[in-house]
């Protein structure tokens, strides 16, 4: 079977107690990027905060969809991906005003937080946590927040460009110490010199190999990280009911078209005044609750 090419592929150093796991997305990171002109320093820490998030979607325990958000005060004001238990992925990134180039996380995002919201069925309420921002880079933000939820030593480093973006993982296991006590910091090392063109275009088997080349490494499949969110009108319908006449009519008069944005799925839904009178001389009668939207 040939690899996606957009995927999560695990490995373990099995002599060491260590696993990890190597993310590249290409399909699915150009998706993201289709008609969004983000500047190349938006784009980096959105490509970046993508490659992290399909990474902890994978290793998730339970099924569920995961969202992460950054949120700040700074010209990026968010960053947002989320990813289900089919590894379905989307995301988006809102900015304002002038990006400084070459600038780090905190320059970038200014005084912000990063969020979880894991919403699993069977739960009343999706659970979330807010932690603040650790370090100047996603990958910082991110290993942080690994060693704060797993108790686990973990590396994470990071790479993106216009048509890929990547990830290597570390993470030492329990029983590491005992199989070899010096294991964790020569692995650790050896991670630290994978160049960012290596993440960005290295196949994991060559990948592993050059880093680990004294190491017995299980590599484990791939599997397909996805970008699945066509257009669903009838929803956006839906909610446009739910709105009322009046308000959507409104809208309409005051900015002279209606256009609604779904940022996260990528889409743009406009009307026409005639498409207004359609919607609204199809809708139930009033007293008839509005379609439940999901």
């Amino acid at each position: 079977m040939s690899t996606p090419t957009s995927y999560v592929r695990g490995f373990l150093l099995e002599d060491l107690d260590i696993r990890g796991a190597v993310v590249r997305l290409d399909d699915v990171w150009q998706a993201l990027q289709r008609g969004r002109a983000y500047p190349a320093e938006v784009a980096r820490l959105l490509g970046e905060m993508s490659a992290v998030s399909a990474l902890i979607a994978a290793n998730l325990k339970q099924a569920g969809r995961l969202t992460f958000q950054i949120q700040g005060h700074g010209a990026v004001k968010l960053l947002v991906v989320d990813c289900n238990e089919t590894l379905n992925l989307r995301g988006f990134a809102g900015f304002d005003g002038d990006i400084p180039a070459d600038g780090g996380l905190a320059a970038l995002v200014g005084d912000g937080i990063l969020q979880l919201t894991l919403d699993v069925a069977g739960l009343d309420q999706p659970y979330q946590s807010m932690v603040p921002l650790e370090g100047d880079n996603i990958a910082a933000t991110f290993e942080h927040y690994l060693m704060q939820s797993e108790q686990q030593p973990a590396g994470l480093w990071l790479a993106c460009n216009e048509g890929a973006a990547a990830a290597l993982f570390l993470q030492k296991l329990p029983g590491a110490d005992a199989r070899d006590e010096d294991g964790w910091s020569r692995m650790h090392q050896l991670a630290q010199t994978v160049k960012a063109e290596e993440l960005l275009q290295l196949p994991p088997e060559i990948l592993l190999g050059r880093l680990f080349a004294e190491e017995n490494v299980r590599l484990y499949e791939a599997r397909p990280v996805i970008h699945d969110f066509p257009p669903d009108r009838d929803k956006i319908i839906a909610m446009l009911r739910s709105l009322g006449e009046d308000e959507v009519r409104h809208i309409y008069e005051e900015h002279g078209e209606l256009v609604v944005r779904d940022d996260l799925s990528n889409h743009e839904y406009r009307f026409e005044a005639d498409e207004i009178d359609d919607l609204f001389a199809s809708c139930p009668e009033p007293g008839t609750p509005p379609p439940t939207l999901h």
